[in-house]
């Protein structure tokens, strides 16, 4: 952290805001200039708040040099984390991720029919909403605990690992016995206590980026869960809110090369609620796999007009196996398999 003081600052007015970082464990190194003083800032300054210091009337600029966040660095953690969901390896040079599955869990025998083709196509785990954060408070709320019970059916019948959306700390020890890679959904990234709770267990989680978070934000949304002691962490892109309106939401596909340049963790793509639209779900998913995800989350419906939720963006089985065949044909091309 470099912080620069005013031309008038005292040097009574400089030695308070040395002793006050000093306070917290940290180095302050003085660079003394004709016109302004700058103190360089050594150690871990997550405990500082700049806008604290820059509160100050003395100070006339704080920047911080490196990012806030420490378990989710590059910097700290050189190699690619590779996440092992139920013997699913994502991350790293393991086989691209692909994930299948309706967006909520209607009825048992539905859930088993999409099965059925989501393991033929060739996904490697299977997705399905028990509990759904819906806009209305009218709409379609989930099976909750049957329906968790059916995914860990669907898990024994065709040895997919399930992943599933939490949504409150007080189902926390229900998804940790139950669901392989608790899902974080947009609306709940921010959640910390949510988060802190995900800390204390081991069950890896996938993080889903907000609505409108910066990539930042997103990644210190993962170190809420990392700082916990829970490093098992897949970020998942899954659009941004923009102006724009022919989707439902804008796939920002530069985050895969940020994301890989600035954490070690793994990153899917979720290209089914980024564009709320099936016919831009296979396009996108091999772009995604061009510029470097290390998988995909897909929604999948044996009859998607009748979908209980989100059928509109949800592929048939028949085109969910064409784009995984798609997709193979670019893994290869980046030197990955799928």
């Amino acid at each position: 952290m470099i912080i620069t003081l005013k031309k008038n600052a005292s040097k009574e007015e400089a030695q308070k805001i040395i002793n006050q970082i000093e306070q917290k464990g940290l180095h302050v190194t003085v660079i003394e200039g004709a016109n302004y003083n700058v103190y360089g800032v050594v150690g871990d300054t997550t405990v500082l708040d700049e806008k604290v210091i820059a509160a100050n009337p003395a100070v006339d600029n704080v920047q911080r040099v490196a990012a806030p966040y420490k378990k989710a660095n590059r910097m700290f953690h050189p190699a690619d984390s590779v996440i092992d969901v139920s013997g699913v390896k994502v991350g790293g040079n393991e086989d691209i991720v692909v994930i299948g599955g309706p967006c909520s869990v209607e009825t048992r025998e539905s859930l088993f029919q999409i099965a059925e083709g989501v393991a033929a196509a060739g996904a490697k785990m299977f997705r399905g909403g028990a509990y759904k954060p819906r806009t209305s408070p009218y709409a379609f709320q989930g099976q909750g605990t049957l329906g968790v019970q059916w995914l860990t059916e669907v898990r024994e019948a065709y040895h997919m690992p399930i992943v599933s959306e939490l949504m409150s700390i007080d189902k926390l020890q229900e998804f940790d016995e139950n669901v392989d890679l608790i899902q974080v959904g947009a609306r709940n990234m921010q959640n910390f206590d949510l988060l802190k709770a995900l800390g204390t267990i081991r069950k890896p989680v996938l993080l889903k980026r907000g609505l409108s978070n910066t990539i930042e934000e997103w990644i210190m949304a993962a170190e809420y869960i990392m700082a916990g002691g829970n490093e098992n962490v897949i970020l998942c892109e899954r659009g941004i809110r923009t102006f724009e309106k022919y989707t439902r939401n804008t796939l920002d596909l530069s985050v895969i090369p940020i994301i890989k340049q600035k954490t070690h963790l793994p990153i899917i793509i979720d290209p089914s609620h980024a564009t709320g639209d099936w016919r831009l779900v296979e396009s996108m998913s091999l772009a995604a796999i061009a510029a470097g995800a290390d998988g995909l989350i897909i929604e999948v419906h044996n009859n998607p007009e009748c979908a209980w939720s989100d059928g509109a963006q949800s592929l048939k089985p028949d085109k969910f196996k064409t784009l995984i065949e798609k997709g193979r044909a670019i893994a290869k091309v980046v030197g990955r398999g799928m």
